[in-house]
């Protein structure tokens, strides 16, 4: 099953008598005087970087990057010199205003491929623009690829090999599945390559950039499909239970074989090189004992593999490649103390983005030059956050009532004693994901305001192997929220958090941890913010999106079936227990979200108004699941500020 799925769904009681005595606790070092950490203004956590992720064009002659035009986030584009240092002003390519871009891509070396979605509805149209601002047949500056009302696309293959055309999917012809074109970036002629038939999930070319893998989805089976060229007809070679993985990733560089990420026949996640003709995994590439596997990196110039991504406590890269591992090894040695990530390279390879950061700071980011070795200085991402002033994110782990070792982070404000500290809480959403050690704003922004931050990566989240993902299946409000409270509970045992001083934080998943945690341990709580959350197990199960539709089946087995499963859903959802909910809550919604939708957050909060219960509710109607526009997030992150000072302060 492609887990990643239900991560981008964003659905991101009793307590234990005994916590074991050799739960990890972070070492209670002495922490520097409070005088010295500064108060930072909210708006400082959460404005945008004055210019972020940087991409070089594939010939290397310019440099693309996301800054402020018209009070969003927008593409420009500036010319680079011999060096690869940056030249002359840069210029900005879109004019977006209403919304961020939300991600774009160098398609060959004179055009830019962007995403855009109206308001939250996560319908992304894809659009191109050229960089010289007009095309040579005279077309509009910006080209929207996809301009149909209601639509969601997708990119399946940018084909690095030709400079104006991309795979891209879209679910035009039906909402429910995603047929693939070849569209031309410069003029938006399309032409269909591949029709789904009614029950194709996801598509994958070789590096030819032929489509000739698929998988399928019945609701419970997955099956990955294989054609020898484009002309041939798909073939089923191999289908699994949902619970197990054969996740192709890509061709071998003849493309021949596959390379897949699989857990067949296993607990953990490992990569293997897979041949279609048999449907067997061959040589295994990598394995982990402690954790899955998660991706797979190459050079595709020089046809090699380079690194195999897993993420432990962090992320780790295990570098397979002597080139790649040189150029490691020369960043962090002049840039010592900081995780090193390459974010990209020229087509040739001889120059690459190199972002140096860690847990205190989203740091900064260089250009590589790998025959000079000289790295040239971009930018800090948020300058005006002092490295200094932010708390350190440590690894913990402590043991659930039924004896799983749970994996979490906890984040102590500076300068404060680790001794009776009021608590936020901070259930991830998903639920299969899982908190991983990086920056985070949010967390920054409540240390900072003198809170100590829990994290922890409860049963079903996802990198801990099979078993435990599965130890999730219909828990919803059970054996899920059990974790998150042992969490708390060990936090009380540790000595600290103060008992009368935590509050409960999440969003998606996260929102419903906390509906759950303030309605089946009402006393543990002393104030709860609900991030665009599930409050009716039924009325969210009845709103999936369309293009969700394959994946029902599989919804019923993991969270449970709203007929079959009646009496477990009811139990698990917090509307129809508001009679036991009093702490203090603030609940945020974006009234455009087609995950969780609006009508979610509406039942709780007129269920505790009627009763009484003091609750307050702000509801953006420009966004959806989670508020993205900057002016939106200061006022959330403002009002959740004030929210928890009322009653987290003593």
């Amino acid at each position: 099953m492609n887990r990643s799925l239900y991560c981008a769904a964003g659905i991101a009681l009793m307590m234990s008598a005994t916590l074991v005595a050799h739960a990890q606790a972070p070492a209670a070092a002495s922490a520097p005087a409070a005088a010295t950490t500064k108060l930072y203004d909210v708006r400082d956590f959460f404005k945008k970087p004055e210019r972020s992720r940087f991409s070089l064009a594939p010939d290397g002659r310019h440099l693309a990057f996301m800054a402020r035009s018209n009070g969003r986030q927008n593409v420009f584009v500036q010319a680079l010199d011999a060096s690869g240092a940056p030249t002359n002003d840069a210029r900005a390519l879109t004019d977006e205003s209403a919304r961020d871009v939300s991600g774009f891509f160098w398609k060959g070396s004179a055009h830019i491929v962007y995403a855009k979605d109206f308001g939250g509805d996560e319908n992304f149209h894809v659009l191109s623009v050229p960089i010289a601002g007009r095309t040579d047949n005279g077309g509009g500056a910006v080209k929207d690829l996809t301009p149909f009302d209601g639509v969601r696309a997708g990119i399946v293959d940018d084909l690095k090999d030709d400079d104006n055309h991309l795979l891209i999917s879209h679910n035009k012809r039906d909402k429910k599945v995603f047929d693939v074109y070849r569209v031309d970036v410069r003029t938006g002629e399309a032409k269909l390559v591949a029709e789904n038939p009614g029950n194709i999930t996801g598509w994958i070319t070789d590096h030819d950039g032929k489509l000739r893998v698929a998988t399928t989805n019945d609701g419970v089976n997955t099956s990955v499909l294989y054609r020898d060229t484009e002309s041939a007809p798909f073939k089923t070679i191999v289908t699994t239970n949902f619970r197990e993985t054969v996740e192709p990733l890509f061709f071998t560089f003849d493309n021949k074989r596959l390379y897949v990420n699989s857990n067949r026949g296993r607990d953990k996640q490992a990569i293997f090189e897979f041949d279609p003709r048999t449907a067997k995994e061959g040589k295994l590439i990598y394995e982990n004992a402690e954790v899955d596997t998660s991706g797979l990196e190459y050079s595709r110039k020089r046809k090699v593999l380079t690194g195999i991504v897993y993420v432990d406590w962090k992320p780790e890269r295990k570098i397979v490649d002597a080139a790649t591992d040189a150029i490691y090894a020369d960043a962090r040695r002049q840039v010592p103390g900081y995780e090193i990530d390459l974010q990209g390279s020229t087509k040739d390879e001889t120059r690459y983005i190199v972002a140096a950061y860690n847990d205190r700071t989203q740091g900064v980011r260089y250009v590589y030059d790998v025959k000079s070795r000289a790295l040239t200085k971009l930018g800090e991402i948020q300058p005006w956050l002092a490295e200094a002033d932010m708390a350190q994110m440590k690894p913990i782990t402590y043991k659930s009532r039924d004896g799983l070792t749970i994996n979490g982070y906890l984040t102590l404000p500076v300068g404060k004693d680790p001794k009776n500290l009021p608590v936020v809480v901070n259930p991830h959403g998903g639920p299969w994901y899982r908190d991983t050690w990086r920056f985070n704003p949010e967390i920054q922004f409540l240390a900072n305001r003198g809170y100590a931050v829990l994290q922890m990566n409860f049963r079903g989240s996802t990198g801990y192997g099979r078993e435990f993902w599965e130890a999730s299946f219909r828990q919803w409000g059970k054996t899920m929220q059990n974790d998150i409270t042992d969490g708390v509970e060990w936090l009380k045992q540790q000595g600290i958090a103060d008992p009368k001083r935590i509050a409960i934080y999440g969003g998606s998943y996260g929102g419903y941890a906390t509906l759950a945690g303030v309605t089946f341990t009402p006393d543990l709580y002393a104030a709860a913010v609900d991030y665009v959350g599930v409050s009716n197990m039924f009325t969210f199960m009845n709103t999936i999106p369309p293009y969700w539709e394959p994946y029902r089946a599989m919804f019923y087995e993991m969270i449970g079936d709203p007929v079959k499963d009646k009496e477990l859903l009811t139990s698990a959802s917090p509307v129809f227990f508001v009679d036991r909910i009093k702490t203090p809550l603030l609940v945020v919604q974006g009234a455009k979200d087609p995950r969780v939708n609006k009508a979610e957050s509406d039942q709780i909060v007129e269920a505790l108004k009627k009763r009484g219960v003091a609750v307050e509710y702000l509801v953006k109607d420009n966004e959806g699941h989670g508020f993205r526009n900057e002016e939106n997030q200061f006022e959330f992150y403002g009002a959740m500020e004030k929210f928890l000072a009322r009653y987290l302060k003593s």
